[in-house]
C-alpha cells in the first residue's frame, strides 16, 4: 500500500474533522486533537486517547476509561479497526474499554473479526490478572476479566512498523506504577507517556506496586532523552506537552525529590512534611498535598537506601 492510498484511508476516516492541514495540537469538534494528518488525540472519558489512523487500520495509545467506547469509536469513525492497543499502565481509566477492543466489536454492525492485539509491559498484565488491594479507597481490585488483559507483553523494549510509521516502545521502571511504559512514534515525532507526566492532576505514585518519587525523575530524564524541541508529549491527561514544558515538570519534580529526601533523612513523616511546607514555593500548586506527601513518603521508605549511607 503506498502513502497515497494509507493518506486516503485516513482522510476518510477523520473526515468530519479534518478540514484544515495546520498541524499542532489542533482542537476539533467532538474532544478531538489533531497533531497531523494520521494522529489525533481523543476523550476516553476524561483521559487521552492517542489515536494513529491508516488505511490498514488504527493503533491506539491507552484505550480511555469504563463507558467510552462509543464516543472513541464515534470519533473514529464507525468503521475504522483497531488493530493494535497500547496500555500504558493498568489503572483502569487507561484500560477501561480493553474488553470491548479485544471482542472486536468494532464498526458498524459490530464485527468479530480482525480482534486487537493489546500490548503492555508484563507488570501490567500481572496487575490486571489478581485481585489487588486499592489503599486509595480501601478495597480490593478484582480481576479484569480475561478479555481485557494484555495479549503482547516484553520487559524492557521492543518495536513495530505500521501504516509508514516505526513505532518504539519501553519500560518506565517505577515511575507511577512498576509497569509504566513510553510510546515512540519515530517518524511523527510523538511521545506518549501515560501518567508518567501530569500537567494538570497531582503527580501520583503508586507506592504499592513500587512506584516513587526517584523512580519518576529517573523516568522523566529518559522520555527527555528521546525527545528533540519538536516532539509533542502526550500525557495520560491535559494538554500535549513540549519538550521544554515537559522538563520544566521534571525539573520541578526533582526538586521535590532533593526536599523530600531532607525531610525522610530527618525522620519526618507526611503531616510533618506539609506542615514544614515541603511543597511551598514551587511552580504549581497541589490538590491534595497530604495524599502526594503520603504515597512518596510510603515509596521513600520502601526505597529507604537510596537515601543516603547514613540511613538505615
Amino acid at each position: 500500500m503506498d502513502r497515497r492510498t494509507v493518506l486516503k484511508g485516513a482522510v476518510g476516516v477523520v473526515a468530519t474533522w479534518a478540514s484544515s492541514r495546520v498541524l499542532g495540537a489542533q482542537q476539533a469538534p467532538g474532544g478531538v486533537r489533531r497533531l497531523t494528518d494520521q494522529m489525533v488525540v481523543v476523550d476516553g472519558g476524561g483521559s487521552n486517547v492517542l489515536a494513529f489512523v491508516t488505511g490498514d487500520g488504527v493503533v491506539l495509545v491507552d484505550g480511555g476509561a469504563p463507558k467510552s467506547f462509543d464516543t472513541i469509536r464515534a470519533s473514529l469513525g464507525e468503521n475504522a479497526r483497531v488493530h493494535t492497543l497500547f496500555n500504558t499502565h493498568h489503572h483502569v481509566d487507561q484500560t477501561g474499554n480493553n474488553e470491548m477492543f479485544s471482542a472486536g466489536t468494532q464498526g458498524t454492525p459490530p464485527r468479530r473479526s480482525g480482534r486487537t492485539t493489546i500490548i503492555a509491559h508484563k507488570r501490567t498484565l500481572e496487575w490486571m490478572s489478581a485481585d489487588h488491594w486499592i489503599q486509595a479507597d480501601a478495597r480490593y481490585e478484582h480481576a479484569r476479566p480475561k478479555g481485557a488483559r494484555p495479549t503482547a507483553t516484553f520487559l524492557a523494549n521492543g518495536s513495530l512498523k505500521t501504516g509508514g510509521e516505526q513505532i518504539d516502545y519501553g519500560h518506565l521502571a517505577l515511575a507511577h506504577t512498576n509497569g509504566d511504559i513510553y510510546v515512540h512514534f519515530r517518524n511523527a515525532n510523538i511521545l506518549a507517556v501515560g501518567d508518567v507526566a501530569s500537567p494538570l492532576r497531582d503527580p501520583a505514585l503508586d507506592y504499592l506496586t513500587g512506584a516513587w518519587i526517584g523512580g519518576r525523575v529517573d523516568a522523566m530524564n529518559v522520555l527527555l532523552t528521546l525527545a528533540n524541541e519538536q516532539t509533542r508529549i502526550v500525557p495520560a491527561y491535559g494538554p500535549v506537552l513540549s519538550k521544554a514544558a515537559f522538563k520544566a515538570e521534571r525539573d520541578m519534580m526533582e526538586e521535590v525529590r532533593k526536599r523530600l529526601f531532607d525531610q525522610a533523612r530527618e525522620g519526618d513523616g507526611p503531616k510533618d512534611m506539609l506542615e514544614r511546607g515541603v511543597l511551598k514555593g514551587l511552580a504549581r500548586t497541589w490538590n491534595d498535598p497530604y495524599k502526594f506527601l503520603y504515597d512518596a513518603a510510603k515509596g521513600l521508605w520502601a526505597h529507604h537506601d537510596k537515601l543516603g549511607p547514613n540511613v538505615v
